[in-house]
């Protein structure tokens, strides 16, 4: 008893010992400050990140992904019609050049930025198709679907004015039709949530 009862003085001792002072300092040591500091670089605590489930994605972030991917889907159905052009290919030819590049050069400006950031190749790669495929995918079917159904459209020249005006509205119509999609994607930490983090 006379064990327990000292055991039990030496506790009160010790929590005597740490002065109000004390515990305000120990309440501002590094560790909590940084355990502090994260959790406010994520607006509304957890679940309300903007690239994570549940969290607020705007309409803006949703059309600047797709305008990622519009920038690459363009370059490389450009480039692949030129070149299908260039060599005389048939229509389906051609077509299936351009979606090729237009996959290419979409993954490749996504794993531009992701190597900047010191990720090796081969997770940037996963990262890349991972956050474009569908997004591309939906771009495409809608480019497409718009030059092959629109009529003339496929049989016209690259130096026809009326192509052009015809790939850029197939162009806006993906970008529209593609940028809920990333918006839907994006909110549930799929898509580009998946590229945010490199990019900071």
């Amino acid at each position: 008893m006379q064990h327990d009862g000292h055991t039990g003085h030496e506790h009160h001792g010790h929590l005597a010992e740490h002065s109000p002072a004390e515990h305000q300092v120990h309440a501002g040591h590094p560790g909590h400050q940084v355990h502090q500091g994260h959790h406010q670089d994520h607006p509304g605590g957890h679940g309300q990140h903007p690239h994570t489930p549940g969290g607020k994605v705007s309409w803006a972030m949703a059309a600047r992904a797709t305008l990622h991917c519009l920038t690459g889907c363009a370059i490389g159905e450009v480039l692949g019609m030129v070149i299908g052009t260039a060599l005389g290919w048939g229509n389906v030819a051609t077509m299936a050049l351009a979606i090729t590049l237009a996959f290419a050069f979409g993954y490749a400006l996504t794993l531009r930025g992701i190597l900047k950031a010191g990720v090796d190749f081969r997770t940037a790669f996963r990262v890349a198709l991972a956050a474009d495929t569908l997004s591309i995918a939906v771009m495409e079917l809608i480019d497409n679907g718009v030059l092959a159904l629109w009529p003339g459209a496929m049989d016209a020249h690259l130096t026809d004015a009326f192509f052009w005006v015809v790939l850029a509205f197939a162009l806006f119509a993906a970008f529209l039709i593609t940028t809920p999609v990333n918006k839907w994607m994006i909110g549930r930490g799929k898509g580009h949530a998946m590229v945010h983090q490199y990019h900071h």
